[in-house]
């Protein structure tokens, strides 16, 4: 089983990226994304942009890992 987190691409340099999720940030590549853009959610695993993700997605799934949390807390 893999887990991989939504994040929000906040700064592109080539293949390399920041996303951000609840103002972490993050670094990531963007090898498997073609044409990404500042603004877009990907699905982030093992550091990689494996998957672009619809805004509304994103957001239900960050609001989801976020009951997860709370729930751990």
């Amino acid at each position: 089983m893999c887990l991989a987190v939504p994040l929000k691409i906040v700064e592109i340099d080539g293949l390399n990226a920041v996303g951000e999720v609840e103002g972490l940030r993050r670094r990531m590549r963007l090898d498997f994304i073609k044409e990404p853009k500042l603004g877009e959610y990907v699905i982030v695993h093992a550091g990689f942009a494996i998957e672009r993700l619809p805004e509304k997605q994103a957001l239900e799934d960050i609001a989801e890992w976020a009951e997860v949390e709370n729930a751990l807390r």
